[in-house]
């Protein structure tokens, strides 16, 4: 940033997949759907969006990748609540493998095996 230049801090958001940055209309031009597709996965609680001072539903990018997913399963003709439930239950998979290779390496450290054990040759 050039000196005395100022700051401004609404541009940090743009990299930020949780900032709440489209609208319901954009949101939904963007994957291809309709609002009242968006307001079923809210409905269903997949996601959440955020609301406006105005009450006016936002939407982040990682949601749009949601309702995206979503949307593939309910087009490859998945009723909208299993669509939902294989979302969540993909994404805790996704979340316990993170979890179970996290572990895994904290466990290999110097003078431990790939399993966390003893080396075989130590």
């Amino acid at each position: 940033m050039a000196p005395g230049a100022r700051r401004n801090p609404a541009a940090d958001n743009l990299d930020d997949d949780d900032y709440p940055a489209y609208t319901m209309g954009r949101a939904a031009e963007l994957i291809g759907t309709t609002p009242a597709f968006l307001r079923a996965l809210g409905e269903a609680r997949l996601i959440t969006p955020l609301r406006s001072e105005g009450g006016h539903r936002r939407y982040s990018r990682y949601q749009l990748r949601i309702a995206a997913r979503a949307r593939e399963l309910v087009d490859q003709g998945t009723p909208i609540e299993a669509a939902c439930r294989i979302i969540i239950l993909e994404d805790q998979l996704e979340e316990a493998l993170r979890l179970n290779e996290r572990l895994r390496n904290q466990g290999a450290g110097p003078g431990r095996g790939p399993e966390g054990g003893p080396d075989a040759e130590g």
